[in-house]
């Protein structure tokens, strides 16, 4: 028998892994062991301070719920959601408009909504154009492509939020025409902070930080033989547009409403145009950086 030390025992962790079927699995475990040993010992990581850390992550799993994913919520405030994201960008074969996360609002079954109809039940706020096309790189109009976008309202918050899993809305799915078109009226949504009545937001708290999301759209959009773009659209007037709290912000992804466009296809509102452009499939898994929380608790 030989007495391990603080180094000797991540060695011995390792040889008994080692033996691990899966090569992924045990790629992924020989790394996440060696870094977890390595940032013990940078912090030499005392036993009070461990104990903290198996509560929190303890509370994190007991605060998800069918409609409240706490994990992703972690994962988001830490940066390794959008680093997932970027790292899952760069196995690309062709990348088009840049990608952002999908979230933890995400539901999977959004309601049909034809062109140019409202994806809001009951708005209280102007209603606002969001309208453009889905291209390839090339700039030709993908016909048919399917577009989902969810958001929150006017208020800063997600169905999810207001009414579980009761009912949907602000929330929608459609089809482009022959020409790669798209239109549908919503509110702007109102910018947001992550929920900070659970772990992860007494964590951002402790932090100092805001914990704000600035005001955005989500868009899911796909068609077949083509990399499905999970993105989102950011309002550029937004205080947090700078310093979005998850991370999701790209300068390409801001948007601004214009009055009086003579192009958009409803007059008389504000409007948004923003054309979508979908690199070439490639046999991948998916590069949903979130889910549908319903799906995660099993419903």
């Amino acid at each position: 028998m030989i007495d391990l030390t603080e180094i000797t025992i991540t060695d011995a962790v390792r040889e008994q892994m080692a033996r691990t079927t899966d090569p992924r699995l045990r790629q992924i475990m020989d790394a996440a062991v060696r870094h977890l040993h390595d940032f013990a010992r940078e912090v030499k990581l005392s036993p009070a301070e461990w104990l903290d850390a198996i509560k929190f992550l303890t509370e994190v799993g007991h605060a998800c719920t069918p409609v409240r994913q706490e994990f992703i919520l972690l994962s988001d405030v830490l940066g390794v959601s959008a680093l997932v994201n970027a790292l899952h960008d760069k196995d690309a074969v062709e990348l088009g408009t840049q990608t952002s996360l999908l979230g933890p609002f995400y539901r999977e079954t959004a309601p049909e909504v034809a062109p140019g109809g409202c994806i809001v039940r009951n708005p209280t706020a102007p209603l606002v154009t969001m309208y453009g096309k889905v291209v390839d790189t090339a700039g030709n109009p993908i016909p048919n492509a399917t577009v989902e976008v969810w958001q929150t309202d006017e208020h800063g918050l997600y169905d999810l939020q207001l009414d579980g899993v009761a009912q949907m809305d602000m929330r929608g799915r459609m089809k482009c025409d022959a020409r790669g078109n798209y239109h549908f009226r919503t509110v702007r949504p109102l910018g947001y902070s992550i929920p900070l009545d659970g772990p992860v937001g007494k964590l951002v708290q402790a932090q100092a930080r805001h914990g704000f999301r600035p005001s955005h759209v989500h868009f899911l959009i796909a068609a077949p033989g083509y990399r499905e773009l999970v993105t989102a659209l950011y309002f550029g007037d937004d205080d947090h547009v700078d310093s979005d709290t998850v991370f999701g912000v790209s300068a390409s992804l801001v948007v601004r409403a214009r009055d009086n466009d003579p192009e958009s296809p409803i007059p008389g509102l504000a409007a948004v145009r923003y054309d979508f452009s979908l690199g070439r499939a490639a046999q991948q898994a998916t590069g949903r950086v979130g889910a549908d929380p319903t799906a995660m608790a099993g419903h």
